[in-house]
């Protein structure tokens, strides 16, 4: 008998037919023998209405208060689902993030989990019940209730796996797994079975959308077997069980690792270039220092010295920061002397992950060429150990994409 935390997000749980379909499927599990702990989101959309509600009263909502109301999306399913568990005769037992002692810090809207106290689970589990515990949600050491931000139910159970330390999370989903690339750019990408933490974690960041980082960071630092499935396979009268999906999990030195395990791209990329700017020391702290003033994150970098003691320095951002970046960055140009400042919203950015860059030359080479070979001009290039990244103009994502899935061999006839 195993220990299985399974999180069903706002889709899996969008109406009242897809709450029945997750509590037959949870019916399944419990029939092999194992106990089960059902972490969940809120009803597709309920998030975003309850986030309306709160700017018709207050254009910027209250903090404290934002998350008092926030946190009701998740009790609405939990009381939903664990009723679901009860009519078919599976005991059942829903908590929300303080009833479990889900403790965070005090940052509201974005908070942290710090502990779990996992008595009460343990026992209702003992007891032979499925407990059903609301994602998204905790409260700090005064009781306040706060909530995790985007992406916080994949946390709260990833979190719950490791305080109960269960054999594996499951993160139920629109998506059957995680797949080499986005399957609407190129049809043939295919489902992956196997992902390093250090692969997912490369991906998420760089644009793939199945697990938010904070859930994968926090997998790979407690060691918690994370597999991605689908909610949306038919479940049928038996609820059967079958695993396939893709296990996340750390590296296995026994195991060959692919070459190149999946191509990431995102399409939300800015770039912003101050040429002429006097070449100096500490001339990138006084680009860069204003943007981290203003809670801007930077990703790639560049700085190009010149024959006439100056240099030109690009860095990215995300595209909504692209405005504020840019006026900014003039204002700075005055204060340094800098000849002008130009910025683009029109790039992209294309990633090749894979852990077995690490024992095989080459890659970038190939990479290269194959986007010359298609004519496609590279703008910016960022590296490490398990990853190439590559801003390319925005026209090119899809060719690119393409292109590099077959010429790494990962299309489903390879």
């Amino acid at each position: 008998m195993s220990l299985i935390v399974q999180k069903y997000g706002g889709t899996s749980v969008g109406s009242v037919e897809r709450i029945e379909s997750v509590a037959q499927r949870v019916m399944g599990w419990r029939e092999q023998g194992h106990q089960v702990v059902v972490v969940v989101s809120a009803m597709s959309g309920e998030t975003n209405r309850l986030m309306a509600l709160a700017q018709d009263i207050q254009e910027q909502p209250v903090p404290r208060e934002l998350d008092v109301l926030l946190s009701t999306g998740e009790q609405v399913t939990i009381a939903l689902l664990s009723m679901a568990l009860e009519k078919r005769g599976c005991a059942a037992r829903s908590y929300t993030g303080h009833q479990v002692h889900i403790r965070t810090d005090s940052v509201h809207n974005k908070a942290r989990i710090v502990d779990i106290d996992d008595k009460r689970i343990h026992k209702d589990l003992a007891q032979g019940r499925v407990v059903v515990v609301a994602g998204f949600q905790g409260m700090d050491e005064t009781g306040n209730i706060t909530t995790l931000g985007r992406g916080g139910s994949d946390t709260s159970a990833v979190a719950l796996a490791a305080a109960l330390k269960a054999d594996e999370c499951q993160i139920y989903t629109d998506v059957d797994g995680v797949y080499t690339t986005d399957p609407r750019v190129v049809p043939e990408a295919r489902r992956l079975d196997h992902v390093t933490y250090e692969e997912m974690l490369e991906m998420a960041s760089l644009g793939a959308k199945v697990l938010q980082i904070r859930s994968v960071e926090f997998a790979s630092k407690y060691g918690v077997p994370l597999r991605v499935l689908s909610s949306f396979e038919d479940t049928g009268e038996d609820a059967g069980c079958t695993v396939a999906g893709t296990l996340i999990s750390a590296e296995d030195a026994e195991m060959e690792q692919a070459l190149i395990s999946g191509i990431a791209f995102n399409r939300d990329e800015a770039k912003v270039t101050m040429l002429g700017v006097p070449d100096q020391p500490g001339v990138a702290h006084k680009i860069l220092g204003p943007i981290a003033d203003n809670n801007i994150e930077v990703d790639m970098i560049i700085q190009n010295i010149a024959e006439d003691a100056t240099t030109d320095f690009t860095f990215t951002v995300h595209r909504n920061d692209y405005d504020k970046s840019l006026a900014i960055m003039q204002e700075t140009a005055k204060k340094l002397g800098a000849r002008e400042v130009t910025g683009d919203t029109k790039i992209v950015k294309v990633s090749i992950v894979g852990v077995g860059m690490r024992s095989h030359a080459g890659i970038a080479s190939t990479m290269f060429e194959t986007l010359a070979t298609e004519g496609v001009n590279i703008r910016m290039i960022s590296t490490s150990e398990i990853k190439i990244s590559v801003v390319v103009d925005e026209k090119y994502l899809e060719l690119s994409v393409r292109a590099l899935h077959e010429a790494f061999g990962l299309d489903q006839s390879a």
